[in-house]
């Protein structure tokens, strides 16, 4: 596959655009591929190259890029009303999409609150339980728990609940106060136990922190199942559990970042299934449109929209706006990924198919000696790479060994971003068989010739 290192595009490109998450040096040697059409799992470029999209564009594109009958519904919106104010004013497609997603989330989870992003669905969703708190006798209730490596946003508030150094260390001078809790390490387990056998020791970690700060936090955030900026480090639903007695017990909220995590991509719609509770309050974004539009909100229960009920002149009402609020546009999208997923076949195909691709994964990548770890859930699969097959060492991160992989990819037809050392796939639910055998047989190629076997 060739490239249009010259391409007039990309050089009218880096000279006006800062790019998200790079080091614009970079595009020195690797300039913006300008992507003229997609359709399915496929990006085309402007010199008629094409890309497996294996990371769903930041894991938002669910079910294919130019889906037809998603096209179709936010085109017949378009027609008919583009945007109004949501104070005061509401339209019918958010109502309906209310009115079915109430119907499959976890249980008590019944009013729903639009924002535009998710780093925004979190920090309203912080702002929420603090207001509740100081609203019903708690206001020593200042503080958030959050896990190690948690990733949650780039916002002030949601990096602060974050805690992955390329993100946060610079601007820790200038972050809130963290209670930070010891996450689940599955493939470096200080137990000895794996995440398939093991009974969430490291839950103990979580007892300690909420016996010692439990009385000041107002709520735990939690990436269900998957963190994901972490390096799509996968734990056991038994610990969701353990954290929602804890919850319990303290009168702490459990808010749930499902925004990388719903929608079918952990093999159930929403993470917490697994685990068969509920959280206080959920954020969702990235699949809720089927990342065609910006869109997210947070859930949450009868019992906590209860506190904010009253009259005008009590202030009790959740001041907290966005232009984009319940966009009709983005709830048409919305409720077309619904129309899509509401007979369950899409995700059961996916679960079916998720099994053929760890499969096919562990067998070409397994006996590799910088293969470390590889792990899984639904169609998301991690390849951690290590310097010491043994001792678990990690690679220098100055060789930037995942990102020499990727660049090789790209010119082989697959879009690889991999998180650090860490090669993930986190396809669109639709991705074929065929396509996971191209672009695990690209990954290995890749793999071995930047670190031969």
């Amino acid at each position: 596959m060739e490239f249009s290192e010259n391409s007039n595009w990309s050089k009218r490109d880096v000279k006006y655009i800062w790019h998200p998450c790079s080091q614009m040096k970079d595009y020195e040697e690797l300039p913006p591929i300008v992507i003229d059409h997609g359709e399915g799992v496929y990006l085309y470029d402007i010199d008629g190259n094409r890309y497996v999209d294996v990371i769903s564009s930041w894991w938002c594109n669910l079910l294919g890029h130019c889906n037809p009958h998603i096209n179709e519904e936010i085109k017949k919106q378009l027609n008919s009303l583009e945007h109004v104010i949501f104070a005061n004013f509401t339209h019918k497609q958010a109502i309906r999409l209310c009115e079915r997603l109430a119907k499959i989330l976890p249980e008590g989870l019944c009013k729903f609150n639009f924002t535009d992003n998710g780093s925004s669905a979190i920090e309203a969703a912080m702002k929420v339980s603090f207001q509740y708190h100081e609203q019903t006798g708690n206001p020593q209730k200042t503080r958030f728990m959050a896990l190690s490596e948690a990733y949650h946003g780039e916002t002030i508030g949601a990096l602060s609940v974050g805690d992955c150094d390329l993100y946060t260390e610079l601007y820790k001078p200038i972050l809130m106060d963290i209670v930070r809790i010891e996450g689940p390490d599955c493939y470096r387990c200080p137990y000895g136990k794996d995440r398939d056998h093991c009974n969430c020791e490291c839950a103990q970690k979580a007892e300690e922190t909420f016996e010692k700060y439990g009385n000041e936090t107002a709520a735990l955030l939690v990436e269900p199942l998957l963190q994901g900026s972490a390096g799509m480090k996968v734990y056991p639903p038994l610990y969701l559990k353990k954290l929602r007695e804890l919850c319990d017990k303290y009168n702490v909220h459990l808010i749930a970042d499902e925004i990388a995590t719903g929608y079918g991509r952990t093999g159930k719609m929403f993470a917490f299934n697994h685990a068969g509770v509920s959280p206080d309050i959920m954020c969702l974004s990235k699949g809720l449109t089927g990342g065609y539009m910006p869109c997210a909100m947070f859930v949450t229960t009868q019992k906590i929209y209860d506190a904010f009920y009253d009259e005008y002149n009590t202030h009790k009402a959740f001041m907290h706006s966005h232009t984009y609020s319940g966009n009709p546009l983005a709830c048409a999208a919305a409720n077309a990924v619904l129309d899509i997923l509401e007979d369950g076949s899409v995700l059961k195909k996916a679960n079916e198919n998720a099994l053929y691709f760890n499969k096919i994964i562990k067998e070409k990548f397994a006996s590799h000696k910088n293969v470390g770890d590889i792990r899984h859930i639904g169609l998301i699969n991690a390849i951690e790479l290590v310097k010491n097959k043994t001792t678990k060492e990690p690679f220098d991160s100055k060789l930037r060994t995942g990102y020499q992989i990727y660049k090789k990819a790209l010119k082989k037809g697959v879009l690889l971003r991999p998180l650090g050392d860490i090669i993930y796939f986190n396809p669109p639910l639709i991705i074929s068989r065929k396509d996971m055998a191209f672009v695990t047989d690209v990954a290995l190629e890749c793999l071995q010739e930047v670190l031969p076997n």
